[in-house]
């Protein structure tokens, strides 16, 4: 067994940049590489993305390319970087200290909008839902998912220990990791089932304020 996840492990590929673009011009090229790979993601899919593709699109030469970006997973992962900061974006919009002032229905209405927000940014977003897809896909590019995930997670447990402070900061802490993976999910179903989002995003925010609405001292509950 520890030898397969040692070859697992030897297989993985590179998904670190080569090297940061330092002038503009270098920066131009970098950024119509990544503009190239998410229309040629857009247009084939995963599995069909490849540098060479990427290159004809750009029309750059292979080590034009190289020179960023060692391979395809190196493209996706920096492409979900961006979309995971999007939509990350968006979080301290709706979820602030003052949304626990308004009771549940104003948590539901955060937590409503939130979810079409996020919605929103990946479907505005080129190649986003495929970017999403990859993220949780392909095994060597869900840290960047989960290291995203778990930056918010954290964020909100500091936010709702600061607003509920009788609540026990472990219950937080498990409640608000899996309120991102819901609200995530979520999002992935619409793409996946296309589905009416504001259809959907009330009744998801129902079920997610009504745990967070739970761990509150009953004296601060507020209907």
């Amino acid at each position: 067994m520890k030898s397969a996840e040692k070859q697992v492990r030897r297989v993985q590929p590179d998904l670190a940049t080569k090297k940061q673009p330092a002038q503009q011009r270098a920066t131009d090229t970098f950024e119509r590489i990544l503009d190239a790979a998410a229309q040629t993601l857009d247009e084939v899919g995963i599995e069909r993305l490849s540098t060479n593709l990427v290159c004809e699109r750009a029309g750059l030469t292979p080590p034009a390319l190289y020179r960023y970006f060692p391979n395809k997973y190196a493209l996706l992962c920096e492409l979900g970087k961006r979309l995971m900061q999007r939509q990350n974006e968006c979080v301290p919009h709706w979820m602030n200290a003052g949304v626990f002032k308004k009771g549940t229905k104003g948590l539901e209405c955060a937590l409503e909008g939130l979810l079409l927000d996020t919605y929103s940014a990946t479907k505005d977003t080129p190649a986003g839902v495929w970017i999403m897809r990859a993220l949780r896909a392909v095994p060597a590019l869900q840290e960047v998912r989960l290291a995203s995930h778990a930056a918010v997670t954290k964020a909100q447990t500091q936010l709702l220990v600061s607003a509920l402070p009788d609540a026990n900061p472990k219950e937080l802490r498990l409640a608000s990791r899996i309120v991102v993976e819901m609200l995530y999910a979520a999002v992935e179903m619409l793409f996946d089932e296309s589905m009416d989002a504001k259809a959907v995003a009330p009744v998801v925010a129902r079920m997610m304020a009504s745990e967070l609405d739970r761990m509150a001292p009953a004296p601060t509950r507020k209907r």
